[in-house]
C-alpha cells in the first residue's frame, strides 16, 4: 500500500517528530501510557505517527499522545510538530476562553483535522493532554504555541500555529489574567515569536446565555490588546455545540457588544464544534458520536476556509497599542511622583518665603539667623528584581539626569534601557526633560522622595535660588526669585499633565477597545489634576471617556472581578 506520510523535503534532515528521550526506551511501561507497538485500526495509514507518540488508552477509538519538540524560551514554551517549510503558507489562530470551554480539546481536534484523522480511522491524538492541563491552570501563566507542519495537503493547504491561553478567570485573580496578557504580547515582540495572527477565536460553551462578569471581563481583557485593524478577525468558536443551543451563545454575545466580525444577518461570525471525538464509542451509541464528529468536521471545514480567506492582521498596531499602555502607565506612575516632588520643592519654597517676609529685619541685621525648612531630597531605594532565563530581566528603568523612575513597576523584558518601552527614537518619553537613553540605567533600584528638617541661613538661601539667576534678573530680590520658582514648578506640573492626556488620546485613535480597566484607573487621577489646572476642553474628554468605561459591561465586570479578588 502506498504510504500516505507527508512528504518532506529531502534536503530536510529532521524527523517529523521528535525521538523520544533514551531513557524512555528503557522504562517500563505503565499501563496506562505505553509506547505504541502493535497494530490498531487505522494504524496503517497514521503508521509513522504512531510509532512516534505514546498509547494511552487503546479502544475504540485508540488515544496517543503526540511527542512534539518542545522549547522554552524565557517564560514562552512552543511545541513543533514537523519542519517548517518556508515554501508553504501558515496561518494562526490565537484561542482564548475561560477554564472548562474546551480550548484544549480543539486544539486537539484542529491537529486531528489538519493530519487528516477521519471517523474511520479509529484513532484519535491528543497533542494537549486536557487533564494536567486543566489540573495545571490555576497555578501557571503559561501561554503555549503549537506549529504544525508537514501536513500541508491533506486537509489543508497551508500549516498552523494554535496559540492556546490558559484559562483566564481562575484562582489567581486579575493579576494571573494581567500575566497572561504580558505573555501573549512577548510573544507579539519576540523576534522569534508570532507576528501575524489569521483569527483570534472566543471560545464558549453553546450552553452559555448570557455572559457573566468573569466571561465579560475575559473577552474584553484580550480584544484590549489589538488594534482597530483587528475587529474582522475575532470571530466566536462555540464548543459542546449539540443541538440549536448555540443560538443562546450568540445572543449573549451580542447582548455583551464584545466587538467582533459580523456576519450578513449582523450575527458574531461563529462556528461550531462538538466535543466527543475521543469518547469511547463502544459505550454512546456509535450513531450518535459519528453524527458529532461528522458535525464537528463540517465546522472544521467552515473554519479552515475562513482562515485561508481572511487577510491576516500584522501585529505592528497591537504592539503600538501595547506601547501606548506602557508609556500611560509610566507616564502617569511618574507624574504621580513627580507632582508629589514638586509639592514638596513648592512647600520649602513656601516656608521660606514665610521665613523672609516674618524675620526680614532680623536677617539683615543677623546673617547667620536660621531657620527651619522641610528639604527634598532623591534617595535610592533598591526592589526586588528577577531573572527568567534569557529573555526577561524586572527592574526599574531610571534617569540619572532627572533622577526620576521612567518605567516602575512593569519593566519585565527590557535587559537593557534603549529595548524599554518609555523609550522612543532614542530619548525617554517619560523623564521630565526627555533624556537620551544614555543617561538611564536600569537596576535593583529606584528613586524615592524624602525629606528632612534642616536649619537654613539667608546665605544658604540665597545660594541655592540665586545661583542660576540670569542676567536680566540681577535686580530681582530673593522672594522675587523664589515667586518665579514657583511659577516654573506649576508650569512643569501642566506640561507632565498634558503629556499624559496626550497618551490617553493616542490610545484612543489606535486602540479597537480604548475604554479598559488600565484606562480607567487613571482617569480619577488625571480629572482631578486637570481641575485644579483649569483646562476645560481636556475635562471634558476625560470625562466623556470616563462615563463610557463606567458603561462598558466588560469594564464594569473587571471592576466586579477584581473588587472580589482584592486585586484593585
Amino acid at each position: 500500500m502506498e504510504s500516505t506520510e507527508p512528504r518532506r523535503n529531502s534536503m530536510t534532515s529532521p524527523p517529523l517528530f521528535t525521538d523520544p528521550p533514551p531513557e524512555s526506551t528503557t522504562e517500563t511501561p505503565t499501563p496506562d501510557v505505553t509506547m505504541a507497538t502493535g497494530k490498531t485500526k487505522g494504524s496503517v495509514k497514521h503508521e509513522d505517527i504512531i510509532s512516534k507518540s505514546l498509547l494511552v488508552h487503546s479502544g475504540s477509538p485508540a488515544v496517543y499522545q503526540l511527542r512534539p519538540k518542545k522549547e522554552e524560551i524565557g517564560s514562552l514554551r512552543r511545541m513543533t510538530l514537523g519542519e517548517k517549510d518556508l515554501n508553504k503558507s501558515n496561518r494562526t489562530i490565537l484561542l482564548v476562553g475561560e477554564t472548562g470551554a474546551g480550548k484544549s480539546a480543539l486544539v486537539n481536534t484542529l491537529v486531528n483535522y489538519t493530519m487528516g484523522v477521519k471517523w474511520e480511522d479509529d484513532v484519535w491524538f491528543q497533542i494537549v493532554d486536557e487533564e494536567k492541563r486543566n489540573q495545571s491552570e490555576s497555578q501557571t501563566s503559561d501561554v503555549i504555541v503549537y506549529q504544525i507542519f508537514g501536513f500541508e495537503g491533506k486537509t489543508l493547504p497551508y500549516s498552523l500555529t494554535i496559540i492556546d491561553t490558559p484559562g483566564y478567570g481562575v484562582t489567581g485573580g486579575i493579576e494571573h489574567d494581567v500575566i497572561i496578557s504580558e505573555r501573549l504580547l512577548d510573544w507579539f515582540r519576540s523576534a522569534d515569536g508570532v507576528h501575524e495572527i489569521n483569527a483570534v477565536g472566543l471560545v464558549l460553551k453553546a450552553a452559555v446565555n448570557r455572559l457573566d462578569d468573569r466571561l465579560m471581563y475575559i473577552f474584553d481583557s484580550v480584544v484590549s490588546l489589538f488594534g482597530k485593524n483587528m475587529e474582522q478577525n475575532i470571530i466566536a468558536l462555540i464548543t459542546h455545540s449539540s443541538g440549536p443551543a448555540y443560538k443562546n451563545a450568540l445572543k449573549a454575545l451580542e447582548a455583551a457588544n464584545i466587538k467582533c466580525a459580523k456576519d450578513e444577518k449582523n450575527q458574531p461570525v461563529h462556528f461550531l464544534f462538538d466535543n466527543c471525538q475521543q469518547e469511547d464509542r463502544t459505550e454512546d451509541p456509535e450513531e450518535k458520536l459519528q453524527r458529532a464528529f461528522t458535525e464537528t468536521t463540517g465546522g472544521l471545514k467552515k473554519f479552515t476556509d475562513f482562515l485561508e480567506k481572511t487577510k491576516p492582521q500584522q501585529l505592528k498596531t497591537t504592539q503600538d497599542v501595547l506601547k501606548s499602555r506602557i508609556r500611560l502607565t509610566a507616564c502617569i506612575q511618574n507624574l504621580k511622583e513627580k507632582i508629589q516632588s514638586t509639592e514638596l520643592q513648592q512647600r520649602e519654597i513656601q516656608q521660606t518665603q514665610e521665613a523672609l517676609k516674618k524675620h526680614e529685619e532680623e536677617m539683615k541685621s543677623n546673617e547667620k539667623f536660621t531657620v527651619d525648612v522641610d528639604e527634598p531630597y532623591k534617595e535610592k531605594l533598591t526592589i526586588n528584581k528577577g531573572y527568567w532565563g534569557l529573555f526577561f530581566y524586572e527592574g526599574a528603568v531610571c534617569c540619572t539626569v532627572c533622577e526620576e523612575n521612567c518605567h516602575h513597576p512593569g519593566c519585565t523584558k527590557a535587559w537593557y534601557p534603549k529595548h524599554c518601552e518609555v523609550m522612543k527614537d532614542g530619548r525617554c518619553t517619560s523623564c521630565t526633560r526627555k533624556c537620551p537613553v544614555s543617561d538611564h540605567v536600569k537596576e535593583d533600584w529606584i528613586y524615592v522622595t524624602k525629606t528632612r528638617r534642616v536649619k537654613k541661613t539667608l546665605q544658604d538661601m540665597k545660594e541655592k535660588y540665586e545661583k542660576n539667576k540670569e542676567e536680566h534678573e540681577s535686580k530681582l530680590s530673593l522672594l522675587e526669585i523664589l515667586e518665579k520658582k514657583m511659577k516654573e514648578l506649576e508650569k512643569e506640573k501642566d506640561q507632565m499633565l498634558d503629556e499624559s492626556f496626550h497618551h490617553v488620546v493616542n490610545l484612543e485613535q489606535i486602540a479597537l477597545k480604548v475604554d479598559s480597566l488600565s484606562t480607567l484607573v487613571h482617569l480619577d487621577f488625571l480629572i482631578e489634576k486637570m481641575k485644579e489646572k483649569g483646562d476645560t476642553e481636556k475635562i471634558q474628554k476625560l470625562e466623556e471617556m470616563k462615563r463610557r468605561v463606567e458603561e462598558d459591561k466588560g469594564v464594569l465586570a473587571a471592576l466586579h472581578s477584581a473588587r472580589r479578588t482584592k486585586c484593585l
